[in-house]
């Protein structure tokens, strides 16, 4: 089992930044890719970015340029740095992981562990 615990939501205003943070235990952190995905009000889950176990990060279009993802291993913590913020970025966000694989996922269905999210809201 990997248990997942996110911090750092809030409420910023738009062109703000926000740092988000998920904290992993119960397994080998290096083993693992984390994922950020985002559920907006009456939206699905959809993928945010992505860190493969060596590193390797992956965003979405929507948060190409304006969004960073990084890990510390030593920490075994996932970060997602939010820069210049739109209320379209209103959402919860969730951390999640899986096994590594060379292939980063973008569906849900393909992370076993997820957190219980942290709210981010955005006004305009």
């Amino acid at each position: 089992q990997v248990q997942l615990v996110e911090s750092g939501g809030g409420l910023v205003q738009a062109g703000g930044s926000l740092r988000l943070s998920c904290a992993a235990s119960g397994r080998t952190f290096t083993d693992y890719n984390m994922v950020w995905f985002r559920q907006g009000p009456g939206n699905e889950r959809e993928f945010v970015a992505a860190v493969r176990w060596d590193g390797a990060p992956a965003y979405a279009d929507s948060v190409k340029g304006r969004f960073t993802i990084s890990r510390d291993n030593l920490k075994n913590t996932v970060y997602l740095i939010m820069n210049g913020l739109k209320p379209e970025d209103t959402a919860i966000y969730y951390c999640a992981a899986a096994p590594g694989r060379l292939q980063i996922g973008v569906r849900a269905v393909e992370y076993d562990y997820w957190g219980q999210g942290t709210q981010v809201t955005v006004s305009s």
